[in-house]
């Protein structure tokens, strides 16, 4: 399949300069999570590094280590608090996978074919209470606070796109509060837990925390927005996942409201009643690039994402400020 293109020219973006300069700190990371992970019972720790070491980009641990150099942080308060946030991406990912019958993570296959539902949903729990486990031992009240809110919300954006997630007339709106509980509210509170281990001022924490929420809302929107436009040997997944689990993302809203009448009884075989064949998901990618779409959604994302960059005005100019407004622009661009 041949990748769609957006017409529009966007900032690239890059991960290079965030990841170079949180090596060292992210070296200690992954120690702390690969020694946390570890259990006699042997199914845990084999179904935990399946996913956690298949290669994903850490980008959330990454974000409260940066957070934390960014507001002053010289010790190493913030390396459980970035395992910990890992940890609760995880859970989420493996909860999600069973919920979704996803195939493919991280271009591997997921774990609840390997080792069934039940299993994968018990390793989830598991790195949920060694996440607050490492909350607690970092020291920081304020943090404790802020990622176990978080966790909450997660739980409930995925609860409410779950008795959505079919729904032809769901709202842009409605649509945006699913994706800032499910996925940009871990981003925030990774960005702000950071700055807080840090000893940030009431003002850079906000900052940060508007980051994070901007930097998530960005990246999601062009997640969904690769489902339908990016190729399945770069994405990790399956490309047309989202369309053929049925659902309702942005892209897809947007196709529907633009294609009207014309296309109503394709989307409700598709999707309403996910009656689908080989070719339906090349249609549906082809009228969600022709009716503006897909462009739409990276518009969007990209307005999100210039949000982020300037709430870091209130951060310190620096190697780590500018790190993380590349990160900002490589959210949208990415093509994986």
């Amino acid at each position: 399949m041949d990748a769609a293109r957006a017409a529009i020219v966007r900032p690239a973006g890059s991960v290079d300069a965030l990841v170079r300069l949180g090596t060292a700190d992210m070296r200690q990371v992954d120690r702390i999570i690969a020694n946390r992970m570890q259990s006699p019972v042997a199914t845990i720790p084999a179904l935990a590094d399946h996913l956690i070491n298949a290669g994903g980009k850490r980008l959330r641990p990454l974000l409260t280590v940066a957070s934390a150099r960014l507001a002053g942080a010289r010790d190493d308060a913030c390396l459980k608090l970035a395992a910990a946030v890992e940890f609760i991406h995880t859970a989420t990912l493996l909860h999600d996978d069973v919920v979704d019958s996803s195939q493919l993570r991280r271009g591997k296959v997921a774990a609840h074919l390997i080792w069934g539902a039940p299993s994968s949903v018990l390793v989830g729990d598991y790195l949920f209470a060694r996440s607050f486990e490492l909350m607690v031992e970092a020291g920081s009240l304020a943090a404790l606070d802020i990622l176990a809110k978080a966790s909450g919300v997660i739980a409930e954006g995925e609860v409410l796109q779950l008795t959505r997630a079919h729904d032809l007339n769901l709202g842009q709106d409605v649509y945006l509060e699913i994706i800032r509980a499910k996925t940009a509210e871990l981003f925030a509170a990774a960005a702000e837990s950071g700055a807080v281990s840090a000893g940030a001022s009431d003002q850079q924490r906000r900052a940060m925390r508007s980051y994070g929420l901007n930097l998530g809302l960005a990246f999601q929107l062009a997640d969904d927005a690769l489902d339908y436009g990016g190729a399945t040997e770069t994405l990790g997944k399956n490309a047309g996942d989202d369309f053929r689990e049925g659902k309702a993302t942005l892209p897809l809203l947007l196709a529907i409201a633009r294609t009207g009448a014309e296309e109503a009884a394709f989307w409700d075989r598709t999707i309403g009643q996910k009656d689908q064949s080989e070719a339906d998901f090349r249609r549906a990618r082809d009228l969600i690039v022709s009716s503006g779409a897909l462009d739409a959604t990276l518009d969007l994302a990209a307005d999100f994402a210039e949000q982020a960059k300037t709430a870091l005005h209130a951060m310190a100019a620096g190697q780590w400020r500018d790190a993380l407004a590349d990160l900002a622009d490589f959210a949208v661009s990415r093509r994986a």
